[in-house]
């Protein structure tokens, strides 16, 4: 008997009309494996969602199938965060890698530049194209990256932090500096989105100097919470 995967209501209506299936869920093509009805499943996401991300090392083998591929060495920030389990300060440092003029030139390269393992990387070869450029790519001239660990409280409000936010990020990096994204997002408890936006734009520098020398400094009071 033939297997029958699910399929939400919705997708299967969509199936149905492209022909994958038959109504009672069943394949009706004669040799077609459930991975088939998940590829169209992702062509038609696709379809309505060209920017949509990938869950997994499985609809990551299904996009590389239905032709996306991503440029190793000219991918944007958006290209890079399609893929599943890369984090914003990855994207940043490959973003910074590619700006050098620095090439990658296959899986070894990545999983050295990334740190990874490389049964991650492996995931992601399906739509890896690492193509070999004679310059760095051109791009106009980019504002300097703000300093979150100095930066005052207008440059903070200019990256989309509320005024609560802003202060509790001063108070933070008072206490200690942050390291990287990765370390402010977990701190301040941002949402994912918000960090996305500031790959490129941000970096992490040593701190203010304290106007309090040859005597202590006196401790900042922590932002009031909300009731």
């Amino acid at each position: 008997m033939a297997q029958r995967p699910w399929l939400d209501p919705l997708a299967r209506r969509l199936l149905l009309a492209a022909g994958a299936t038959d109504p009672t869920g069943a394949i009706n093509k004669d040799g077609d494996k459930d991975g088939d009805v998940e590829r169209e499943l992702l062509a038609l996401k696709l379809r309505q969602n060209p920017a949509l991300r990938l869950g997994s090392a499985e609809e990551v083998r299904h996009a590389g199938a239905l032709g996306w591929r991503l440029d190793v060495n000219r991918a944007t920030a958006a290209d890079w965060l399609r893929l599943p389990g890369i984090g914003p300060d990855q994207v940043d440092l490959l973003l910074r890698l590619q700006q050098g003029g620095v090439q990658l030139t296959g899986a070894e390269d990545l999983e050295r530049a990334l740190e990874l393992p490389s049964a991650k990387i492996e995931g992601w070869l399906p739509v890896l194209d690492f193509r070999w450029y004679g310059e760095p790519p051109s791009s106009p001239a980019q504002p300097p990256r703000v300093n979150l660990n100095h930066a005052r409280s207008p440059e903070l409000i200019g990256l989309g932090l509320s005024q609560e936010r802003t202060q509790r990020l001063i108070w933070e990096r008072a206490r200690e500096p942050f390291q990287d994204l990765a370390d402010l997002q977990h701190r301040l408890q941002l949402p994912a989105a918000l960090v996305e936006q500031w790959i490129g734009r941000v970096r992490f520098g040593p701190a203010a100097a304290s106007p309090h020398k040859g005597g202590p400094a006196l401790p900042l009071a922590p932002p009031k919470a909300r009731g």
